[in-house]
C-alpha cells in the first residue's frame, strides 16, 4: 500500500503544480494586449490543462484505492472528499476560462485571476492538514 500511497502523493503534486500555474497563465493572459502574446498563452493553457487533467484523474484513482485499501473513515475523511471535490469543480472551471480565452471571451480582470489562483492552496491546506492530522473514526 505505501507504493500506492507514493503514486497518490506524486499525481497531487503534479496535479497541484499544474492547478497553480494554469490561473498565472490566465493572470498574463487577461493583461496582454498583443495577438501574437495571447495566441502563445491560448497554446500554453492549452497543453498545461489538458497535460494536468490525468494527473488529476490518476490522483482520484489511487486516493480510491488507499481508501478502500485502508478502511479509512470518519468526519476528517467526508471532509477530505468535500475539499477534493472542490477542487475538481475548480479544474472544471479553469477548463471553461481557457476556453473563454480560446475563444476571445474573457471578460475578467487580471486582479480576478490573481485572486482566483490562491484557491488551490486554501484547499490544498486543508487537504494535507485533514490527511496528516486525521482521528481514528
Amino acid at each position: 500500500m505505501l507504493w500506492i500511497k507514493a503514486l497518490h502523493l506524486f499525481f497531487m503534486v503534479s496535479w497541484f503544480a499544474g492547478l497553480f500555474y494554469l490561473p498565472r497563465l490566465f493572470v498574463h493572459h487577461a493583461m496582454t494586449e498583443d495577438k501574437a502574446t495571447s495566441e502563445r498563452l491560448k497554446i500554453m493553457e492549452r497543453k498545461l490543462f489538458f497535460f494536468v487533467t490525468p494527473w488529476a484523474i490518476l490522483t482520484i484513482v489511487f486516493g480510491l484505492w488507499l481508501w478502500l485499501g485502508y478502511g479509512f473513515s470518519g468526519t476528517w475523511l467526508t471532509i477530505k472528499i468535500a475539499l477534493v471535490c472542490l477542487l475538481v469543480i475548480y479544474h472544471i472551471i479553469c477548463g471553461v476560462f481557457m476556453i473563454d480565452f480560446r475563444d476571445d471571451k474573457n471578460n475578467r480582470t487580471d486582479v480576478f485571476y490573481r485572486w482566483f489562483n490562491e484557491l488551490p492552496a486554501l484547499l490544498l491546506i486543508g487537504i494535507v492538514f485533514l490527511a496528516v492530522l486525521k482521528q481514528p473514526a
